[in-house]
Order: C-alpha cells, then sequence, then structure tokens
C-alpha cells in the first residue's frame, strides 16, 4: 500500500529548497567560471597554494563541475550565538516571518522552516570549551558542563533529582518529578503493577517499543535499556529549554517533539506503552484530540501510563473535576483502567473493534472515517476521532508480533502493506549485515568499542542498517524520508524506532547530537527533488559531533563531488573510499565514502 501524499506544507515550512533551474544554471556557470578564475590566478602568480576560497553557501546551489584538483577549503562560520541553532524550531524566525501562531495549541513548539532567503548557511561553531562527549555507558549518568552551558535545571529540579552540577560535569541520578526516588525503582513499581513475569517491565519481550512524552532529560528511558526497552522520548524546546539536548548528550534515545496540533511522526500501532510522568499536557483540550494521537500510535492492548496528581490528588476540587472528565474520555474511547495505585494508574487499549462496535450511535468521539490513513504522519493535522483496526488486525486479536528480539529478523505482518515478500525482506537483511560488516573492517583501524553511541540512518528503507548493529552498543535513529513514509511501519514492527522526515528540510535536534550518520543514496534522491545537496552536507554537519563520522554510499559522481567539499566543511579529519561489493541492492556505479568531521581548533584549545 502506497502512503497518501502529505498535505502541502503551511507557508515559509520548506528548508532547503533549491531554487528556480534558472538561477542553478546561472549560478553553475558562475562558480565554474569563478573557481577557473581562481586556478589560473594561483598559477599566474606561481603560489604553491592559494588564499582560502570562501563562498557562501546560499551561492553554493547547483552541482557545478570543480575544476579537477581544487577543493573549496572554507565555509562560512555562523556566529557563536547560533552554536545551539536548530532552524525549524528557532522560535526567533517567529517574530521575522510575523507568523500567527496559537499559543495555546502549542504551535510555536512545531516545525516552522526558514525560506531559502532567511536560511544560515553556514557551519555551527561549537560552544567555548566544547569537549569530545564523555563516552556511553558513563553518558548516562555524567555529561561535560561545557557542552552545555545550562544549569538553571539543576536548581529548578532539585528537589526531584533530574541533575546535579559538580565542577566541570552534570550528573543525572536517575531522579523524575514522580520518581524522587529514582526511575529504576518506579519502573520495577510499573512491572508490579500490571503483575509482569519477575517484576520485568518488558513482559518478557513482548514490551519493547515505548513513547515517553514530556520526557524531561529522559532518565525514564535510560533505565528502561536494561530492560532491552527503546523508548522515544518526546519533549519540545519550551521552557526547559535543552532537556532533549542532555538527553542525547547522555546518549539516550530521544527527539524534540510536542503534542500540539500535527500527528506525531510515527505510523500508527508503533508503540506497546506510552508514558506521561508530570508531562503537563491538557489531555481534556479539543475533545481529547491529543490522547486520541497517543490512541492512534498505541499497539492493540497497549498501556498508557499516567503519573499525575489528576491520578491520586482527589482533596483537591480541580484534581478530581480533572479526573473525573479524564475517566470518562477514556472509558468512551474504549480504553480500561489495568491498575491504579498510588500516583499512578495504567490504563489499557481494547484488542479488537468489539467494544467500538458496541458504542452508542453518534458517540463521542466518533470513529475516523474509511478513508483516513491512520500512518500518514508528515505535516498531518491530527484528528479527535478513534482509528479502528483492520479487518486482520481486528481477527487476529493483536499485533501479532513476536516478542523481541525474535521480532528484529522475522517478517512482519504488515508488510504485505507495502507490497514487499517475506523473501526480499529476508534477503535485504542479509545484504546488509554484509555491508555493516564491511563498513566496519573499513573503520576498524580508527574507531574504539564505544566510538559510537548515537546512530542516525538518513535514509532506513526497511532498517536493516540498524537491525545488523544488533550486537553493538549503540541506537539507532531510523529515518524515513515522508515520500517512502509507510516503510516505518516494518521498522516499528521490528522493535526499532524512526521517524518520517524530508531532508530539503532541517531536522529538529540539537547540533552535535550524533556520533554517525549513514546515507544510503540519499543525495541522489535530493538531488532528483531539485534540492542543494551542499544545504544537506552543511545540515549533516550541524546535528554530527566533532570526531563523528559520516558514511555516504552514493553514486560515484555524487562521492567525487562530495570529495572536493571536505576541507570546506572540516571532514578530512580520516577519510575511506572503496568500491563496494556488488549486491541486489547495489550498483555498480556505486561508491562508499567514510569521513570523519574534525574538532575545531578553537574547541582543541579550550579544552586543552
Amino acid at each position: 500500500m502506497k502512503p497518501h501524499p502529505p498535505p502541502p506544507p503551511p507557508p515559509g515550512s520548506r528548508g532547503w529548497g533549491a531554487g528556480a533551474t534558472g538561477r542553478r544554471r546561472a549560478f553553475a556557470c558562475a562558480l565554474a567560471g569563478a573557481a577557473l578564475a581562481f586556478a589560473l590566478l594561483c598559477l599566474f602568480h606561481g603560489a604553491a597554494f592559494g588564499p582560502t576560497l570562501r563562498l557562501r553557501a546560499s551561492q553554493v546551489q547547483a552541482q557545478a563541475p570543480l575544476p579537477d584538483g581544487l577543493a573549496l577549503s572554507s565555509l562560512p562560520v555562523c556566529d557563536a550565538r547560533h552554536s545551539e541553532l536548530i532552524p525549524c524550531l528557532d522560535r526567533g524566525l517567529h517574530h521575522q516571518l510575523r507568523l500567527r501562531l496559537n499559543l495555546s495549541l502549542m504551535e510555536h513548539y512545531e516545525r516552522h522552516c526558514p525560506p531559502a532567503p532567511r536560511r544560515l548557511n553556514c557551519l555551527i561553531p561549537p560552544p567555548d570549551g566544547y569537549l569530545v562527549p564523555i563516552r556511553w555507558p558513563r553518558s548516562r549518568d555524567e555529561v561535560w558542563t561545557a557542552n552545555i552551558p545550562h544549569t538553571h535545571l539543576a536548581s529548578e529540579k532539585s528537589d526531584q533529582r533530574w541533575m546535579v552540577v559538580n565542577g566541570d560535569k552534570i550528573n543525572f541520578p536517575g531522579g523524575g518529578t514522580h520518581f524522587h526516588h529514582g526511575a529504576d525503582k518506579y519502573i520495577v513499581n510499573l512491572a508490579q503493577m500490571l503483575g509482569f513475569p519477575n517484576d520485568k517491565l518488558n513482559n518478557e519481550g513482548n514490551i519493547r517499543n515505548v513513547l515517553d512524552v514530556g520526557c524531561g532529560v529522559a532518565s525514564f528511558g535510560a533505565y528502561l535499556l536494561p530492560l532491552d526497552i527503546i523508548a522515544m522520548s518526546l519533549a519540545p524546546n519550551d521552557v526547559h529549554e535543552n532537556q532533549i539536548q542532555f538527553a542525547l548528550e547522555r546518549g539516550i534515545p530521544s527527539t524534540l517533539g510536542v503534542l500540539g496540533t500535527r500527528r506525531l511522526p510515527y505510523p500508527s500501532r508503533s508503540f506497546e506503552l506510552a508514558h506521561c510522568s508530570r508531562c503537563r499536557i491538557d489531555w481534556l483540550q479539543r475533545d481529547g484530540i491529543l490522547l486520541l494521537e497517543v490512541d492512534r500510535v498505541l499497539r492493540p492492548g497497549g498501556y498508557f501510563v499516567y503519573s499525575s496528581p489528576e491520578a491520586y490528588a482527589h482533596h483537591d476540587p480541580a484534581n478530581r473535576k480533572i479526573w473525573k472528565q479524564m475517566s470518562n474520555l477514556a472509558q468512551r474511547m474504549c480504553w480500561r483502567i489495568a491498575s491504579k495505585e498510588g500516583q499512578t494508574v495504567i490504563w489499557v487499549k481494547p484488542l479488537t473493534n468489539g467494544c467500538y462496535m458496541r458504542r452508542e450511535p453518534r458517540a463521542l468521539p466518533p470513529m475516523c472515517a474509511h478513508d483516513d490513513d491512520p500512518d500518514a504522519a508528515w505535516n498531518v493535522l491530527m484528528k479527535a476521532c478513534i482509528t479502528p483496526y483492520s479487518k486482520r488486525v481486528n481477527k487476529a486479536k493483536g499485533a501479532e508480533l513476536l516478542p523481541w528480539p525474535q521480532r528484529l529478523t522475522a517478517p512482519p505482518p504488515r508488510l504485505e502493506e507495502i507490497g514487499i515478500s517475506s523473501k526480499n525482506f529476508s534477503e535485504d537483511n542479509e545484504i546488509w549485515n554484509s555491508r555493516v560488516a564491511q563498513y566496519w573492517k573499513l573503520m576498524k583501524s580508527e574507531i574504539q568499542k564505544y566510538s559510537f553511541r548515537n546512530v542516525m540512518d538518513m535514509n532506513a528503507n526497511l532498517g536493516g542498517f540498524a537491525a545488523s548493529l544488533r550486537k553493538k552498543d549503540v541506537w539507532v535513529m531510523n529515518v524515513a524520508p515522508f515520500m517512502e513514509s509507510g516503510k516505518l511501519k516494518i521498522i516499528y514492527d521490528r522493535g526499532l524506532i524512526g521517524t518520517i522526515h524530508d531532508w530539503c528540510e532541517s531536522f529538529s535536534t540539537y547540533p552535535r547530537t550524533y556520533d554517525l550518520l549513514h546515507a544510503w543514496l540519499l543525495f541522489s534522491e535530493m538531488e532528483n527533488q531539485g534540492c542543494g545537496l551542499e544545504d544537506l552536507l552543511i545540515e549533516m554537519d550541524r546535528i554530527m559531533r566533532p570526531h563523528g563520522y559520516a558514511i555516504i554510499r552514493d553514486k560515484a559522481a555524487v562521492i567525487d563531488y562530495i570529495k572536493k567539499l571536505l576541507p570546506a566543511l572540516r571532514w578530512d579529519d580520516w577519510s575511506s573510499e572503496v568500491k563496494p561489493k556488488r549486491d541486489a541492492l547495489s550498483s555498480d556505479d556505486e561508491r562508499v565514502l567514510i569521513v570523519r568531521k574534525k574538532l575545531w581548533d578553537q574547541a582543541a584549545q579550550a579544552a586543552s
């Protein structure tokens, strides 16, 4: 089944468009002429090397061929005040564009990307004193203060043990608003409430994917990892700014996002459990639309864990009123209470459509229309309706998924919805096992055991790259380009996590948050869409850590072009290029380029 095309994005939402064809051609000629003139000038003066060639990235918008042997040696560097820039979540842009956003609906925390004339086409510098991040697993409990010099959360949440400043380091005791004594004990209590074997919340591998909304610094997700549970920890860049930056610096799977007006960028039935611990969300607003969005992404029989005063502080009239209304909404959604104890209530979603069919006619919230695609999630508005199960899911009375880790390599039931056979799926796994083995062989002399923790597969297909990293102590953000968003459901059914994205725009993360980026044929796809390859490289540089790596697998012409830009990007710390072995997914024209980003000189001096 092909995913429905997304609706047109809001005005100004395209972050990286390459401009009109005429402008691209004009620039191509101008760049080639300028480069040739530069080479001749150097030759005329007999210089062994010429002065730095500085080009604004906004000028580098067409893939004009650079003269052989000439590489750009420099790109503009952004002002230091942009060291934490997230282009599509920049609230300063809202004022510049005079956007009329509804603050009560959290629209100001949603994505609004700069149009081409307002892009900052420059390299994002690290903050003063930046240090190579502490490696996992130590990073779970401590990070360098210099890397995220924002300590107000430590004082604001001092009674909740979120984080503690200790000189040049920030420590994370594992506390939270509703688990002051530690997330580990809180997680054990949740398992006990549900009666799971051995007090393990993973329920023998049947709970693998968790959504933690309003996650703070993601300590809940951090302490799920030893149970082989992976959480998508989600929070906006709000008054508690930098909480997700702390989480990513720690090496915990997390992302910026908000329950506002648009659907979360995940397909339906992606998570076995959703969690809200004092997440400060008004679940009753707009006919329960936010809770219905949680319902959309929960699997059949999925749980919603809610720890909040409304669940227990019934001595307060306001809390008692909210609890009554929320209980009524959950009942009308056919959720039932699985357990309620102390500060926490756990609801469970039905396994079949039976309860929905027994509701009174015109009951609210209504069922979604038959033509609504519950998996469409890129720039799609939320809907205050209940997503019913398909005939197959209703008959199966569940998601039909094997426990983790068996589900990682077993063909998922939803494969047939995207027209892929079980045989092709298994072949894909074998191919990526071979490819990843070759990647690691090429990097063997350069990397250590914990060189990588945060990994992104920028064009994830079926998740084969991430699945092949199963035995590495890493987590992978699998990105499904919005044109192929239907494949993301397969990635979640495998027990992996990911998101939908349009790489013509900036990604919603802080600078310097990933150790390894993998881009398979992504540049060729962006070129076909008319998006600037240089813009994509600058975006990759923004989200890649110093001493981080990029694995780019693409056509030979694309690789040759990128190589000429490596000095300007400062990705020439180390590199390796090979012609890979031919397989069923590749062509004779493919090349693999692996590069390492430099730690900028000024940062290295500050760290010494």
